[in-house]
């Protein structure tokens, strides 16, 4: 087996260390940024589903008032009866988008998890160097 020789001085070698550990940080850095703003931007289409729930559920309150003034107006069903019915609907559609966005944002992991591991194989091969 052949010996492995360097003939750099300890400050050499100790400098090589440091640059070498910076630049590491540096794309450790980077890779969290990129990995993070990836989850983040479907945190946010999820919660844009939420506000698209709560709009719709809006929507179902005023639908419920017009349905009164025009029940009222119309002959026929009963106007309560009436307006109960689209109220109904509207706000159910309402109520399933704000369930659909509320349930994609509990399953939303924002853990950088390739930066972690890649943090972990780092450390490792630094406690071998040393």
């Amino acid at each position: 087996m052949t010996e492995r020789r360097d003939d750099r001085s300890l400050g050499e070698l100790f400098g090589d260390l440091v640059g070498q550990m910076s630049t590491l940080v540096r794309k450790e850095i980077e890779l969290a940024r990129t990995e993070m703003t990836d989850r983040a931007s479907a945190a946010g289409r999820d919660a844009a589903m939420v506000g698209l729930g709560g709009a719709m559920a809006y929507a179902g309150l005023l639908v419920l008032l017009a349905a009164l003034v025009l029940g009222l107006i119309e002959a026929g069903l009963d106007p309560w009866i009436a307006a109960l019915l689209v109220g109904v609907v509207v706000a159910a559609l309402g109520g399933a988008l704000i369930a659909r966005g509320r349930s994609g944002l509990a399953n939303a992991d924002l853990t950088p998890k390739r930066t972690i591991e890649s943090l972990q194989e780092d450390a490792e091969l630094v406690k071998e160097r040393t």
